[in-house]
C-alpha cells in the first residue's frame, strides 16, 4: 500500500486516504453490507459509477460514491446513490438532488461521516419531488417495508457507534427544545427504553412497535413511541422515574426511531451497546468530575486478568456507565458457559444461573444521578443487574448512605473490585467527617526511607488518592483490587506515601497504559495496578507495557508501524492492549514481563516501561549491527569526562519583555539553536541575581531538556552570543572535559544525545509527574553509542563542526546588522 492509501471496503482498489474516504465512504459501505445485507458485487465504489449532470449529457459527468444496484449493474437498475462529500446538509442534499434527477435511482442518503440523510425521489404530473424517509430498504426489501418489521427480522447491529454519533450531530443541529448534550443524552436514554422495552414484549412474528414508516406523519409515530414510554416506565420504576418524560419534537423523536429501527439491541454484543451509549454521552460528560469513560479494550484486559468467577462478588465504586460491570458479568457468563457444556445443562437452566449471577454478585455505586440511569440501563439490556446500582457518593460516611444502598453493600465483603475513580486538578473531596475516615487523608513525613503519619490533617484531598483506600475497605481479605491511578503515583517522591501505602499489600500486576489512552478527555497519564488484600507480596510483579491502545490525542484511529516495510500499515489498528489480553493465553511475550519485586519496591519506580528490557534490547542489537559502543552518561559523569549543572531558574513574570537578556525555555532548544524570544528578554539587574555566580555559560556547553510536555531529549550548542542567557531549570548543562580518552567533544556529544538509539532509551525513561514529562535524573542512565571505528566517528564530527560553523557564522552576520541598522527585535 503506498503512503496515503487505503484499500477501498468494496472494490479492494487503493484509494487515497482523504477524510471523505476514510470518514464516510468507507464506513457507510461496510454499513451498507453489515446492517443492510447489501453484497458488494451490488455496491460499486470505484472505478465510479456515474451518472448525467443534465438530460443532454451522454458522458455522464457525475461521479457517485457509493453505488447500490437492484440486479446487473446497470443505469436502469441504480436503485441508491450515496453521497459523501464533506458538505454542509443543505449543500449535500442539493448535489444528491441533482444525482437523483437524472438518474433511475429512486432513493438517495447523504452521509460526511457525522450526519446523514436519506431521501426518495417521486414524479407527479411530470415534476420530479424529494421527501425524507426514516431509512433506506435493507436488501430485498421494498420501500414500503420500511418500518414493517417483525420482531424476529430485526438485524444483530454492527456499527452502532457511526449511528449513534450521527443522531447526536443531527439533535445538536435540528431539535427544538432540548439542547444541551446532557438533556438530549438524557432523551436519547428514555428512547432507546422504548426500543429494548419493544424488542422484549414482541413475539418474534409480530410488528415491532417501535417504527417509522415512509409515509407516517411524525406526530403518529411519536404518539406510539411515547405510548411505549408509558409502558416502559411502569417496568422499569428503578431506572426510569414516573416523572420522566420524551421532550424531544416529533421529527426528531421520528429521526432517532428511524436510524434505530432496523436492529435488535438486546441481541447485540454488549461491548457495542456500551461504546454506542458512550459516544453519545461523552459528549455531555466532559470530565468536569472526572467522570471519563474507560476504554472498552483496557477493561477487557484488567477483567482477563482478574477472571471474576460467577460465585464471586464484583464492586465498582466509581462505576459511571458500568463498563466494568457489564464485561465482568460477560466474563461470569462466558465461564457458566462452559460450565453448562461440561455439565449438560438445560437453556433454561443456564439462564437461571446467568442471572442469578447478575442479581446476587454485580454491584455499582455512581454518584452522578444520570450515570447510575445509564449503568442500570446496561444492567436492564444485558440482565438483571439493575437493582445493584446504586446512586451514592461511595467516599461518604457509610452511616450516611441511603438505607438501600447500606442494605445492598457492606465493606469487607466484596472478592473483586474493578474501578477507574474519577481524578483531575481541579477536584477536591472536603469536609472534616469524611476525611476523618480516611489514613491516606493524613499528613506524613518522611522519617529514613520511610513516610510516617502525624497528627494532622489535609482539609481537602483529591478524590482517586480516597479511592484507593476506600477500594481496599470494600474488600475481603485475599480480594483482588484493579485500580486505574495517574502515573504520578508511581514514581513521584511527593507521592511516596500513597505508593507506599498501596505496598502493604500483594501488587500483582501493573499495566502500562499508552498517553493516549484518556485524551482528548483528559491529559492524565495512566496505569492500572492490581493487588491482593492483606497478602504478602510475591517474589515477582508482573508488568504490561503498551505504547498505544487504538486511537491518537484527538481520538481519532491510528494504525501500525510496520518496521519492516517502514510504512504504516492500514489494515491494523494499533492496539498493544488486545496484544496484551492475547499474550496472557499465549506463550508469547513481549508487551508482558516480570521484574523482582524488592528491586522494584527499592528503585521506588513502579512504572513498568522503566524495567522493559525490549525497548533496551533493540538498541542493543542495533548498536551491534551498526558497530556502536554504548558507554553510559553516568560513566562518563564518574570519569569526569561530562560535567553537568542545572539551569538557571525563572525571573518573576513582571519583568518579562522588560530588558536585552534572553529568557530561554524548553520550547526554545530547536533544531541545535537556542531561540531568544524578545518577550521574554529581562533586564540585567533581575538576569544576574538569578543566575548567580557559579553557573555561568560556556561556549560548546550542550543544553538538554530534560522536563517539559514535548522537547524532552532537545539539545542545543551553547554559541559565543548565548553565553549570557538564563536559564530554565528544565534545561541541563553539560561541560565536556577537553582530551578525554573517549575522544569526546562538545560537537560529538551534541551528535550522540541527538542519535535515534538515546531517543529509543529515552521512552523507557521519561515518566509523567501529574500530566509533564520528566527525565529526572535517569538521562544518567542514557547510553551513547560511540563509534568503534574512529575514522567514522571524525568524519561525522567535522560535518557536525561544519554544520555550527555554518548556524554560528549566520547568527554573527545578524548581529552586524542589528548593530549597523538598530531598533531590530529579533
Amino acid at each position: 500500500m503506498k503512503d496515503g492509501y487505503i484499500k477501498d471496503y468494496v472494490s479492494g482498489k487503493e484509494v487515497r486516504a482523504t477524510p471523505e474516504e476514510t470518514e464516510a465512504v468507507q464506513v457507510f459501505s461496510k454499513i451498507l453490507v453489515e446492517d443492510y445485507g447489501y453484497s458488494k458485487d451490488q455496491l460499486q465504489t470505484r472505478p465510479q459509477w456515474r451518472v448525467r449532470a443534465r438530460p443532454s449529457d451522454t458522458k455522464r459527468e457525475y461521479p457517485i460514491d457509493i453505488a447500490v444496484f437492484e440486479g446487473r449493474k446497470s443505469d436502469d437498475s441504480l436503485f441508491i446513490v450515496v453521497e459523501c462529500k464533506r458538505k454542509t446538509k443543505k449543500d449535500g442534499l442539493k448535489q444528491l438532488q441533482d444525482y437523483l434527477r437524472f438518474s433511475k435511482a429512486k432513493l438517495g442518503v447523504w452521509f460526511n461521516g457525522e450526519e446523514r440523510l436519506f431521501i426518495r425521489k417521486y414524479e407527479k404530473d411530470g415534476e420530479v419531488f424529494f421527501s425524507e424517509i426514516p431509512n433506506i430498504p435493507r436488501n430485498g426489501e421494498r420501500l414500503e417495508d420500511i418500518g414493517r418489521f417483525r420482531r424476529k427480522d430485526l438485524a444483530i447491529p454492527h456499527n452502532l457507534k457511526v449511528v449513534f454519533r450521527t443522531i447526536r450531530s443531527h439533535l445538536a443541529a435540528n431539535t427544538v427544545g432540548a439542547t444541551r448534550d446532557e438533556m438530549l443524552a438524557q432523551q436519547l436514554i428514555n428512547v432507546i427504553f422504548c426500543k429494548i422495552y419493544d424488542e422484549r414484549f414482541t413475539k418474534k412474528d409480530e410488528m415491532v412497535t417501535f417504527r417509522a414508516g415512509v409515509d407516517e406523519d411524525d406526530e403518529d409515530i411519536a404518539e406510539r413511541i411515547k405510548k411505549i414510554f408509558e409502558n416502559v416506565k411502569a417496568k422499569y420504576s428503578e431506572v426510569i422515574d414516573f416523572s420522566d418524560k420524551i421532550d424531544l419534537d416529533n421529527k426528531s423523536i421520528t429521526y432517532i426511531v428511524g436510524e434505530l429501527q432496523n436492529y435488535c439491541l438486546t441481541s447485540s454484543e454488549r461491548d457495542v451497546i456500551a461504546d454506542a451509549f458512550e459516544t453519545f454521552i461523552g459528549y455531555a460528560l466532559k470530565g468536569g468530575q472526572g467522570q471519563f469513560f474507560t476504554p472498552r479494550n483496557v477493561v477487557n484486559l484488567m477483567v482477563e486478568i482478574i477472571k471474576p468467577r460467577p460465585d464471586q462478588l464484583v464492586i465498582d465504586p466509581a462505576c459511571g456507565s458500568g463498563g466494568f460491570l457489564v464485561e465482568s458479568l460477560k466474563y461470569m457468563w462466558d465461564c457458566l458457559e462452559n460450565q453448562a457444556k461440561e455439565y449438560d445443562w438445560s437453556e433454561l437452566a443456564l439462564q437461571e444461573e446467568k442471572q442469578a449471577a447478575a442479581i446476587k454478585n454485580i454491584r455499582g455505586i455512581e454518584k452522578d444521578a444520570f450515570l447510575s440511569k445509564v449503568a442500570k440501563a446496561y444492567m436492564a439490556i444485558i440482565g438483571d443487574g439493575k437493582g445493584g446500582i446504586f446512586c451514592e457518593d461511595s467516599l461518604e460516611v457509610r452511616n450516611n448512605w441511603k438505607g438501600t444502598t447500606a442494605q445492598g453493600i457492606e465493606l469487607g465483603k466484596f472478592d473483586v473490585l474493578l474501578t477507574n475513580p474519577p481524578f483531575g486538578k481541579d477536584i477536591k473531596v472536603v469536609g472534616e467527617e469524611k476525611l476523618a475516615q480516611y489514613e491516606l487523608a493524613s499528613k506524613w513525613k518522611k522519617e529514613g526511607d520511610k513516610y510516617v503519619k502525624t497528627g494532622k490533617r489535609h482539609t481537602e484531598m483529591r478524590p482517586e488518592i480516597l479511592f484507593i483506600e476506600r477500594s481496599l475497605d470494600f474488600l475481603k481479605d485475599g480480594g483482588i483490587m484493579g485500580i486505574i491511578l495517574p502515573e504520578t503515583y508511581f514514581h513521584a517522591p511527593s507521592a511516596r506515601p500513597i505508593m507506599q501505602y498501596m505496598e502493604r499489600h500483594n501488587i500483582k500486576w501493573i499495566i502500562d497504559l499508552p498517553h493516549n489512552t484518556f485524551r482528548p478527555n483528559n491529559n492524565a497519564k495512566c496505569i492500572a495496578i492490581i493487588l491482593q488484600k492483606g497478602k504478602t507480596q510475591d517474589k515477582s510483579i508482573s508488568f504490561a507495557v503498551a505504547e498505544e491502545m487504538g486511537h491518537d490525542h484527538q481520538g481519532k484511529e491510528i494504525y501500525r508501524w510496520d518496521p519492516v516495510t517502514q510504512k504504516i500499515d492500514r489494515e491494523q489498528l494499533w492496539d498493544d492492549i488486545k496484544l496484551i489480553t492475547e499474550e496472557i493465553k499465549s506463550n508469547r511475550k513481549k508487551y508482558i514481563f516480570s521484574a523482582e519485586a524488592g528491586r522494584v519496591k527499592r528503585g521506588n519506580i513502579f512504572v513498568p516501561r522503566y524495567y522493559w528490557q525490549t525497548r533496551d534490547d533493540e538498541v542493543e542489537k542495533i548498536a551491534k549491527k551498526k558497530g556502536f559502543n554504548l558507554v553510559s552518561v553516568k560513566e562518563l559523569i564518574e570519569k569526569e569526562v561530562v560535567q553537568f549543572f542545572d539551569g538557571h531558574g525563572s525571573p518573576p513574570a513582571e519583568y518579562k519583555g522588560r530588558g536585552e537578556f534572553p529568557y530561554i525555555r524548553v520550547k526554545d532548544i530547536v533544531n541545535w539553536e537556542i531561540y531568544k524570544d524578545p518577550t521574554s528578554s529581562i533586564p540585567e539587574n533581575i538576569y544576574r541575581s538569578v543566575k548567580g555566580e557559579n553557573k555561568n555559560l560556556q561556549v560548546g556547553d550542550i543544553l538538554y531538556v530534560r522536563r517539559g510536555s514535548y522537547r524532552i531529549g532537545s539539545v542545543a550548542m551553547v554559541s559565543p552570543y548565548d553565553v549570557d542567557v538564563l536559564l530554565t531549570r528544565e534545561i541541563l548543562v553539560l561541560r565536556v572535559k577537553k582530551g578525554n580518552e573517549y575522544g569526546l567533544t562538545p560537537h560529538y556529544l551534541l551528535y550522540l544525545l541527538s542519535h535515534r538509539l538515546v531517543v529509543m532509551q529515552a521512552f523507557n525513561k521519561v515518566l509523567i509527574e501529574t500530566t509533564l514529562p520528566n527525565i529526572a535524573g535517569r538521562w544518567q542512565e542514557l547510553r551513547l553509542p560511540f563509534f568503534k571505528d574512529f575514522t567514522a566517528g571524525d568524519a561525522i564530527v567535522k560535518q557536525i563542526e561544519g554544520v555550527i560553523k555554518a548556524k554560528w557564522s549566520a547568527t554573527k552576520k545578524l548581529h552586524a546588522v542589528k548593530k549597523e541598522y538598530g531598533e531590530l527585535v529579533t
